[in-house]
């Protein structure tokens, strides 16, 4: 599923391309994406400018002129893509949900194989509400490492399943939590109110140094994902355990382990990585 790095990736390749677009109309192909009604939905997106592009945690924000958004979550195979006029042939997306044609004959279509991906219409009140369930932004000045050394000493929860919690920090995923934990020399089962305050301060660093080092190598592509022009990520080449078991580690040689707990897979290397 794409994570904060990807949707950061995927909005600033839209920012080049949308913003000052206006919607002429709205193809809604699949409607088991939306989360209201198709007769509710594009009525109120048509005639609406594009005013920018921003991200919240894992979603694309789309905002508009006068003040709502269209929030759309990727899930775990959606994308988003541009194009200067209608695309045919080859180039034409194999599993549109939604098309927003604008005024200038250009398009953007939600493309989504499996279908696990939403796309809304939220007015100024709903976006706060739901922007306020979601917790801080890992990668903003004032989430500072005081902050996630307090919060880690009022859980029991397991390093891994703390990180996921979106209600704690918005947009780590899977990939990213196991690749901070390994920096951080974490065990991703450990409680987090047992990593001491050296250990957290580390912990937030190798949050930020790992999501940021996405961004800039323009995400992970696992399967699926691709960015606004449709390229690749490249971070899967730096990943040190995710998805690594059975390999040597880079640091020490000792094999990468595999475990599930909370019904999910997580890695580590039971050198590099112990208890708090």
């Amino acid at each position: 599923m794409p994570e904060l790095p990807e949707a950061e990736t995927i909005v600033r390749g839209l920012r080049a391309t949308v913003v000052g677009k206006t919607i002429a109309r709205v193809e809604v192909v699949k409607a088991d994406i939306l989360r209201e009604s198709k007769r509710r939905f594009t009525p109120r997106l048509r005639g609406r400018t594009i005013s920018a592009v921003t991200r919240r945690a894992k979603n694309v924000v789309l905002e508009l002129d006068d003040g709502s958004v269209i929030w759309v979550n990727l899930g775990m195979t959606g994308r988003l893509l541009p194009f200067d006029t209608p695309p045919r042939g080859s180039a034409r997306p194999t599993h549109p949900a939604v098309r927003f044609r604008f005024s200038d004959g250009g398009v953007l279509v939600f493309d989504d194989v499996r279908r696990f991906g939403t796309v809304e219409h939220l007015d100024a009140e709903a976006r706060s509400e739901r922007s306020s369930a979601l917790g801080p932004e890992p990668l903003a000045p004032a989430w500072r490492a005081e902050h996630l050394v307090e919060a880690l000493g009022r859980s029991r929860s397991p390093a891994r399943s703390w990180l996921l919690d979106q209600r704690r920090i918005a947009g780590v995923g899977n990939i990213y939590a196991a690749e901070a934990l390994f920096l951080a020399g974490i065990d991703p089962r450990t409680p987090v109110r047992a990593i001491d305050p050296e250990r957290g301060r580390a912990l937030h660093g190798a949050i930020r140094d790992v999501l940021q080092g996405a961004i800039d190598a323009g995400g992970t592509t696992i399967r699926d994902y691709r960015n606004a022009e449709g390229e690749m990520g490249e971070y899967g080449r730096k990943l040190y355990v995710y998805g690594r078991d059975g390999a040597p580690c880079h640091r020490c040689g000792t094999t990468i382990e595999r475990v599930v707990f909370s019904n999910r897979s997580a890695f580590l290397c039971p050198t590099c990585q112990h208890g708090a």
